[in-house]
C-alpha cells in the first residue's frame, strides 16, 4: 500500500497518488518522447509540463527562435584511465539513456554539433573524481554530454556551471551493471544566464546512481531529471538543493520510472526562497509499472521561505500499476523559520542573526554532507551562506 500524503496546513503544496489508474505521468506530457523537435508543439503555457515556466524569458529556447552562437566552453579533468571523446548524434551511446521529452530538449538534440562521451572503463574504480567545468561565455548554445560507468566502475562526477550563457543541454547517465555513479551538478550562472537541461539515467542491473543537484544563479533555471532502470536491483538516490532569490525562477521536474521489479528511489529536494518574486517549481513524479513488483520508493520536498514576496509550487505525484511492493509515499511541506529552533538557539545564548543562519545551515547540511568531497561540501556550504547573508543578517 502507498503512504499517505504528507502535506500541512498551509503549505503551497498539490500532489496526489493513483492507483492501477491510467498513466498520469503520460497525460502530463503534451507528446510522446522524441529525438525529433517537430514531434512537439510551440508551448504556449498551458500545457501541464510549461504551465509554471515563464516561457517569454527563455530567449526563444522553446519556439525555435534561438540561434546557436557558441557561448560555452567546457572542460574535463579526469583521473588516470577515464577516456573522453567528441562524438557525432549516430553514436550508439547518444541518447541511449532515454528520449527527449519536450521541445527545448528535442531541440538541444536537433542542434548540437558533437556530443562529449565520457567513460569509466569497466570495473575501474576512481579515487579522484571527474571534473567537469562548463563556462558560458554569452551567447546561445546546444549541447550533449554523455557520462559512461562500465560494469562494476565505481566514479564521482562534479559538474560546474559558471558564467553566463543561453544553454539547452541534454545530459545522459549510462550505468552498466553493478557500477556506482555519484554526479554533483552545480548552477552558479551568473544573474542572466538561462538553463535548460535533461538529465538521463539508465541504471543497470543491481547499479547505484546518486544525484545531487544544486541550483544557485541564473534568472531562469529548469532541470528535468529522469531515471529509468534497465535490470533488477538498480538503486537511485535523487537529491538536490536550491537558493532562489528575488525574481529567479528555479524549476527541478522529476520522474523516476520504476519499470524493473526489486528496485529502489529515494529522493530528497530542499530550496530556500528569499525576495520578491522569486519563485522555486519543484515536481516529483515516481511512476510504479505494473512489471515493477518489490519496489521501494519515497520522494521528499521541502522549502523554507525567508522573505514576502516569494513563491514555491511543489507537486509530489505518485502513480502505482501494481500492489506488489515494498513501500511507496511521498511528502511536501513548505514554511517559514521554525519559532522554536530559533527561541531554543536565542534562549542559550546565540543572537537571533546567527540562529537564523544556523536553522539555514542546518536545514541544508543533511544534502550537502552526501556529496563526499570536502572541497565541495565547504565551497557550497560558503555559498549558501553567501547567498543568504542579506535576508538573515
Amino acid at each position: 500500500m502507498a503512504e499517505a500524503q504528507n502535506i500541512p496546513v498551509g503549505s503551497t503544496t498539490a500532489g496526489s497518488i493513483a492507483v492501477a489508474a491510467e498513466s498520469t505521468v503520460a497525460t502530463r506530457m503534451s507528446a510522446p518522447p522524441s529525438f525529433d523537435v517537430a514531434d512537439f508543439p510551440v508551448p504556449h503555457g498551458r500545457e501541464e509540463e510549461w504551465r509554471f515556466t515563464p516561457l517569454e524569458r527563455l530567449r526563444g529556447l522553446h519556439d525555435g527562435t534561438a540561434v546557436a552562437t557558441g557561448g560555452i566552453r567546457v572542460e574535463v579533468t579526469a583521473p588516470e584511465g577515464v577516456t573522453q571523446e567528441t562524438v557525432g548524434r549516430e553514436d550508439a551511446r547518444v541518447g541511449k539513456a532515454g528520449k527527449p521529452v519536450d521541445r527545448v530538449a528535442a531541440q538541444a538534440y536537433s542542434s548540437f554539433e558533437k556530443a562529449s562521451v565520457v567513460t569509466v572503463p569497466k570495473e575501474t574504480v576512481l579515487t579522484e573524481p571527474i571534473r567537469i567545468a562548463v563556462h558560458g561565455e554569452g551567447g546561445t548554445a546546444f549541447a550533449h554530454q554523455v557520462i559512461e560507468v562500465g560494469a562494476f566502475a565505481e566514479a564521482l562526477v562534479v559538474i560546474d556551471h559558471t558564467g553566463d550563457a543561453v544553454l539547452a543541454a541534454n545530459v545522459d547517465y549510462l550505468l552498466g551493471d553493478g557500477a556506482k555513479l555519484t554526479v554533483v551538478s552545480v548552477q552558479d550562472w551568473d544573474d542572466k544566464a538561462v538553463h535548460i537541461a535533461q538529465h538521463n539515467a539508465l541504471i543497470g542491473r543491481d547499479a547505484s546512481f546518486k544525484s545531487v543537484v544544486v541550483t544557485f544563479g541564473g534568472d531562469v533555471v529548469r532541470l528535468h531529471p529522469r531515471v529509468e532502470y534497465a535490470g533488477t536491483g538498480g538503486e537511485a538516490e535523487l537529491l538536490g538543493l536550491y537558493v532562489t532569490d528575488a525574481g529567479q525562477h528555479q524549476e527541478h521536474r522529476l520522474l523516476v520510472d520504476h519499470n524493473q521489479p526489486h528496485c529502489k528511489s529515494n529522493v530528497i529536494y530542499k530550496g530556500a526562497l528569499q525576495g520578491d518574486d522569486a519563485h522555486a517549481v519543484w515536481i516529483g513524479d515516481v511512476l510504479i509499472e505494473a512489471a515493477a513488483e518489490g519496489t521501494d520508493t519515497y520522494e521528499m520536498n521541502r522549502n523554507l521561505v525567508l522573505t514576502d514576496g516569494a513563491r514555491v509550487d511543489s507537486v509530489p505525484n505518485l502513480e502505482i500499476e501494481t500492489g506488489e511492493i515494498v513501500g511507496a509515499g511521498h511528502a511536501s511541506a513548505t514554511g517559514r523559520f521554525d519559532d522554536e529552533q530559533l527561541f531554543y538557539l536565542q534562549s542559550r545564548g546565540i543572537p537571533e542573526e546567527e540562529a537564523r543562519r544556523l536553522v539555514v545551515r542546518g536545514f541544508f547540511a543533511e544534502l550537502v554532507q552526501q556529496i563526499g568531497l570536502p572541497d565541495v561540501e565547504e565551497r557550497l556550504i560558503a555559498k549558501i551562506e553567501e547567498e543568504l547573508e542579506a535576508t538573515v543578517a
